[in-house]
């Protein structure tokens, strides 16, 4: 009899363990690292792009249930490196808000998707836990809302914790998020940390960008680029210059307009390759004959982009293809140009390389 209370105790106890596992889900944790005393937040530093790529990875999977708000992305940061705690928290509330803008910039989430707390202690860092319910689990992203928990998993605060509760109000409309402040207790000013949107996202926004190698070879530059799509955008290239020295008789001048498609490759869209179409007029006299005429043509491009923040990104491109020119030939006798024939030349190769910076607008 004893030994049938005792294995129905047993029973009864892993049945309840079983179910309080249940209960709890699965929990996944994603650190993201920071240096210490900047609120920066610099994907390639650390591991930082590899936790990204997990977590961007898992939001695709849940999307639907992220979006409703049944599953909650709880978003911890933490700073310690500051004099003294009011600061702390304050560099916290930063880099919890940059982490949430790549994720919204990056998969169109919004603010009320997030579960936000700052913590003056422990270390350099943000998390973004997870805990998925056993239904999530069972029925991924297909998960009904009759099926959801109606109650979603709230942060136990531990004992003794230092620990600031920012979390943003809900969003009245899906179109405009309000911004994030931050009251520093120490003085009591309030402080902007972020404004976010969820209009703001990979697959659409518009950049300006500046060719820096034509800004050393003192060639203005700037262009536009509009991503129309997750893996499409367009954009047109300007440069514009005019030079003359040593009275008139040495001179550097051109314009040149230059759109492209291009198409951007992988989940996170760093290699892309394009065409380009380029039109425009010179004017070169750096020696005793001048070249004064018409250019167009066009190739393939490639590049690379590196991304440097939530807003800047370095793109090194390169162009090859053909360009025709048609140009007339003169030289220049008592500050009068005399013209000495014409001529047509066809350039096969490199036609256009740049390392531009581009920033990023809306």
């Amino acid at each position: 009899m004893l030994k049938r209370l005792f294995e129905l105790s047993c029973l009864l106890f892993m049945m309840a363990a079983t179910a309080f596992a249940h209960e709890k889900g699965d929990t996944s944790t994603y650190t993201f690292s920071f240096k210490s005393g900047s609120d920066m937040f610099y994907v390639p530093y650390s591991e930082n792009e590899t936790e990204l790529d997990r977590l961007e990875q898992f939001i695709e999977k849940y999307k639907n249930p992220i979006i409703d708000g049944r599953l909650p992305l709880m978003v911890d940061g933490y700073c310690k490196s500051a004099p003294n705690d009011a600061r702390n928290l304050r560099i916290a509330a930063i880099r919890s808000n940059r982490v949430k803008s790549e994720l919204i910039m990056r998969r169109n989430l919004r603010e009320d998707c997030f579960i936000t707390r700052n913590h003056a202690d422990s270390g350099d860092y943000v998390t973004v836990r997870v805990i998925l319910p056993v239904e999530t689990v069972a029925n991924d992203e297909h998960l009904q809302p009759s099926q959801a928990t109606e109650e979603t998993p709230q942060q136990e605060q531990p004992d003794g914790e230092k620990a600031a509760d920012t979390t943003e109000s809900h969003m009245q409309s899906q179109e405009n998020t309000p911004a994030t402040t931050h009251t520093d207790s120490s003085s009591g000013h309030s402080e902007e940390v972020t404004t976010s949107s969820t209009k703001n996202s990979r697959n659409h926004g518009l950049s300006i960008r500046a060719n820096l190698l034509r800004w050393a070879t003192l060639t203005p530059d700037a262009g536009i680029e509009w991503h129309i799509g997750r893996h499409l955008s367009i954009m047109a290239n300007g440069s514009w210059t005019s030079w003359s020295w040593n009275n008139a008789d040495r001179r550097y001048a051109l314009w040149e307009v230059a759109p492209e498609v291009r198409v951007h490759l992988g989940s996170k869209h760093r290699g892309y390759v394009g065409a380009m179409y380029k039109v425009g007029q010179f004017n070169y006299k750096l020696s005793d004959t001048g070249k004064q005429g018409d250019m167009m043509g066009g190739g393939v491009t490639g590049g690379y982009l590196l991304k440097l923040n939530n807003a800047l990104s370095i793109d090194f491109n390169l162009a090859i293809g053909c360009l025709h020119a048609d140009y007339d030939r003169y030289v220049t006798i008592d500050g009068v140009r005399v013209a000495r024939g014409s001529d047509t030349k066809n350039w096969w190769g490199p036609i256009s390389a740049g390392v531009t910076l581009v920033w990023r607008v809306l």
